[in-house]
């Protein structure tokens, strides 16, 4: 069960940076989706626009504390976790 609570909470943190990076490109970005993701990743800044994407978790992490989900907000840290790991790569590749 706690794993189940876990692994829900991680898919939800990913989902959130996901459409975190999605609302950034939309918002802030004068080319397309596809085309700022490749431009991100040729010019070395792929990691910030993940970093950006990652501010949504904040969301569902601090709802899932007030609601004492304590598993599900485990697994958006987790994600959040991930994410950094993947900066991490794409920072010094």
């Amino acid at each position: 069960m706690i794993k189940k609570h876990v692994f829900i909470g991680f898919f939800i943190g990913l989902f959130t940076n996901l459409a975190g990076m999605f609302f950034y490109i939309l918002l802030f970005s004068k080319m397309g989706l596809k085309e700022t993701l490749e431009h991100s990743l040729q010019n070395d800044y792929l990691g910030k626009v993940i970093a950006l994407g990652a501010i949504l978790n904040f969301f569902p992490f601090f709802v899932f504390l007030k609601k004492n989900q304590i598993y599900k907000a485990r697994g958006v840290l987790l994600a959040s976790v991930l994410m950094a790991v993947v900066i991490a790569i794409t920072k010094f590749t």
